[in-house]
């Protein structure tokens, strides 16, 4: 645990500045990995546990490879069931340009949503339903936080993913004629009798103060889910599925 690449990877698990400061991030699993490599994801240094990992399934080139015993990966993996593997992968700062739409695209939209556990829930949704893009505005959270990429099982790779402020998401919106449908309670309609067969774009906020003015401002719609017991919010990753697929069915 004293070796210093193993101190500096306990580094950028644990702090953003460290992230960002080297552009790089941390990628626990054998699935995980494959789909962040898949993606186009330059590999730094893998650190591998034979006595878990018998094989090493990525080719060995263009990447440090650190061989560390089962009782250092047991310390320096978040889960069990990481399979011996465990990555540093260089960064990329993808922009809202650099997302290609599909000819009805649909998009997530969070707003300043905190928990990374939510964005990567968030992400799994958005792989499962096709959706083109997840934009998280005025982030609170960086993208490569660790708990972010745990909990989206790869989808942090499989869908693009964009920080970026809610101006400049506005106006991409606005520029690609996506409609804007934003989830909230006030002056709202049932999601499902809201037209989503078009390029549309979801948008939701946090849990305890839902979504700036500016947002509920520019959208085309105000929509809403029944909530018929007594608390008045959904977490947002519950929310986000169920609108998703109300937009798939629609197109179905």
């Amino acid at each position: 645990m004293q070796n210093a690449s193993i101190k500096r990877l306990l580094q950028l698990q644990q702090k953003s500045s460290e992230r960002r400061k080297a552009k790089l991030f941390v990628v626990e699993g054998r699935r995980e990995l494959q789909h962040c490599i898949d993606a186009g994801y330059e590999l730094d240094t893998v650190f591998w546990c034979e006595q878990i990992q018998p094989d090493l399934p990525f080719p060995q080139n263009r990447y440090k490879l650190l061989r560390v015993s089962a009782e250092v990966y047991e310390k320096i993996a978040y889960r069990g069931t990481t399979e011996g593997l465990m990555a540093q992968v260089v960064a990329r700062q993808r922009t809202l340009a650099d997302i290609s739409l599909s000819a009805n695209p649909l998009v997530i939209v969070i707003e300043s949503v905190e928990k990374p556990g939510n964005i990567g829930a968030v992400l799994r949704t958005a792989d499962a339903a096709g959706v083109d893009a997840v934009v998280v505005c005025d982030p609170l959270t960086d993208i490569y936080n660790p708990n972010l990429l745990r909990s989206s099982l790869g989808a942090a790779f499989t869908t693009p993913l964009v920080a970026c402020s809610s101006d400049e998401c506005i106006a991409w919106l606005k520029a690609n004629n996506i409609q804007i449908l934003t989830a909230q309670l006030q002056d709202s309609h049932y999601y499902y009798n809201t037209d989503m067969t078009r390029p549309t774009a979801i948008v939701m906020g946090t849990e305890s103060t839902g979504l700036t003015n500016q947002w509920r401002t520019v959208a085309d719609a105000h929509i809403k889910i029944p909530m018929l017991g007594q608390l008045d919010s959904l977490n947002v990753s519950v929310s986000a599925a169920i609108l998703a697929f109300e937009a798939v069915r629609q197109r179905n």
